[in-house]
């Protein structure tokens, strides 16, 4: 007896169809899967086998056999429990097999027949909907998220039983259905805010910028000045997330296991900070089942590095293709899987070993070559990727103390942001980009012309502050979405000077630089 089950599985972050097949005949008792299945998925022989018998139905002691097609894809994981079971109640005639057939199902199954919640369900749904599927039967707590997609009734039960109830019709349930404006008008709502942060105009100001142009910035300051409040924040003023922006990261946390069970949408932006000592494939993404790393979970958000100088040499070096290409390409011998990575990379470090060189408030004891060799930690090709880098100082005994809040609202910030970010979508519209950071020489040429009093002072800059070739282009974006943020096409002295003002490794040291305060 043969029956066909519909179920899905993850490739990347893009779910498929999977039809679970189950030939079941006479012969010695036994159970065999085919399919490329991997270890988890070879276990729910076992759970499939004491679930069905646990839940009152007869396990027919005959020779089983189960195919996972495609076949050429490798298949993971513990979502097809429900499906097999389902498969098998079908070909011994426990359940009419016209019952099931608009049908697909995920969940894992308990030995007592009870759904447990599998992860990458919304891209699962959504590749069950491009095949037509119209019904999916799942565990309660993944309801949420697969009602997201529009065009696919959801059913969700809590155990192998009520899924058989449902379909010989004993259980007339209605499809869960969630207001799906309402979630995610819902879930823009951020916890911090940029109020929060007393002083550090400077450093603010900065901040801002690279969020309006979507650019890459490091932050150099001694413990306790605030670079990771400002990091934390940084989200928060970035453009509002738009609907297919909060699918797609969702779908990246739903693949990786981290969408909470209160969650079916990430409508704000995602900020991910991983500790120093985090590997080059938690940090990238891989291994040897491939999963999204950190670049792509902060994907249409912040990757927050702190301590960046204590990083591994090769995990830093990691970053810098998803830097440049804005995705992750993590390729095996029998599949290869792309992730998206287009985040704002926010990096801080201390500037120097002990972290107070050029503090006011405590002495530097670091000699100089140990400055020198605790700098030289990150590289020049890496460097090359963060447009702005910047000092913020030690806050005064008088703003620490300050009463009230530090000054404007994410909010505020946000509305300048986003007309900013406006601005530049409609000039790089032409050019299939989005921000000023992603302009390349040619469109840097294009849009970023100087007049004769800027090429001057560009000139002056390079010669006096020892500015190297490759921040040249660097300091142009920037300057670029200065004048955006005031609302201006060209491109003045005063825009200019600002921009040059965030290039503070840069500069060549002067003589005594390096000493210790």
């Amino acid at each position: 007896m043969l029956s066909r089950v519909y179920s899905a599985a993850v490739n990347g972050i893009d779910g498929y169809p999977v039809t679970v097949e189950v030939d079941y005949r006479p012969g010695l008792p036994s159970f065999s899967m085919v399919g490329l299945p991997d270890a988890g998925v070879r276990e729910s022989k076992d759970r499939v086998i004491s679930a069905i018998k646990n839940s009152g139905y007869h396990f027919p002691a005959q020779r089983i056999t189960v195919n996972l097609a495609p076949g050429h894809i490798k298949k993971e994981g513990p979502s097809f429990d429900l499906a097999m079971a389902i498969g098998i109640l079908g070909a011994a005639d426990v359940i009419a097999q016209d019952n099931f057939g608009d049908c697909a199902f995920l969940g894992e199954l308990g030995l007592n027949g009870d759904l447990r919640p599998v992860r990458g369900v919304l891209p699962c749904t959504m590749g069950l909907k491009k095949k037509q599927v119209k019904k999916l039967v799942l565990p309660w707590k993944n309801a949420k998220e697969a009602a997201i997609v529009e065009g696919v009734d959801v059913y969700p039960v809590h155990s192998l039983e009520d899924a058989v109830k449902f379909l010989i019709g004993e259980n007339h349930d209605s499809p869960f259905i969630i207001d799906r404006k309402t979630v995610f008008q819902q879930s823009r709502a951020y916890t911090v805010d940029f109020s929060d942060v007393k002083g550090q105009l400077f450093a603010k100001r900065a901040v801002e910028v690279a969020a309006a142009g979507g650019h890459n910035i490091l932050l150099l300051g001694p413990p306790g000045s605030g670079k990771t409040l400002l990091a934390r924040r940084l989200p928060t003023i970035l453009p509002d997330m738009e609907f297919e922006e909060a699918l797609e990261t969702t779908k990246i946390h739903s693949v990786a296991g981290y969408l909470r069970d209160s969650d079916s949408l990430m409508a704000t932006r995602p900020f991910r900070s991983p500790h120093h000592q985090v590997s080059d494939v938690a940090l990238i993404g891989g291994g040897s089942n491939p999963r999204p790393g950190e670049v792509s979970l902060a994907h249409r958000g912040v990757l927050f590095l702190d301590e960046f100088s204590e990083f591994g040499r090769n995990v830093l070096e990691g970053l810098r293709q998803p830097l440049e290409d804005r995705f992750v390409t993590v390729a095996r011998i029998a599949n290869s899987v792309k992730y998206p990575a287009d985040f704002l990379l926010v990096a801080a470090a201390n500037p120097c070993p002990c972290g107070y060189l050029g503090s006011e408030m405590r002495p530097c004891v670091c000699p100089a070559s140990h400055i020198q060799k605790y700098r030289a930690k990150i590289s020049g090709p890496l460097l090359d990727r963060i447009d702005l880098h910047i000092e913020v100082p030690s806050l005064m005994i008088d703003e620490i103390t300050e009463e009230g809040m530090g000054g404007e609202s994410s909010s505020q910030i946000r509305l300048r942001v986003t007309a900013a970010r406006e601005r530049q979508r409609r000039r790089l519209q032409p050019t299939g980009l989005f921000t000023n950071s992603q302009m390349n020489v040619r469109q840097i040429k294009s849009f970023c012309a100087l007049d004769p009093g800027g090429k001057a002072l560009i000139k002056q800059a390079i010669k006096k502050l020892g500015l190297s070739a490759r921040a040249y282009d660097r300091i142009l974006r920037v300057s670029r979405t200065i004048a955006d943020l005031a609302g201006e096409e060209a491109i003045t002295s005063a825009h200019l000077s600002e921009a040059i003002g965030y290039r503070v490794l840069d500069r060549r040291p002067a003589e005594g630089d390096l000493a210790p305060a």
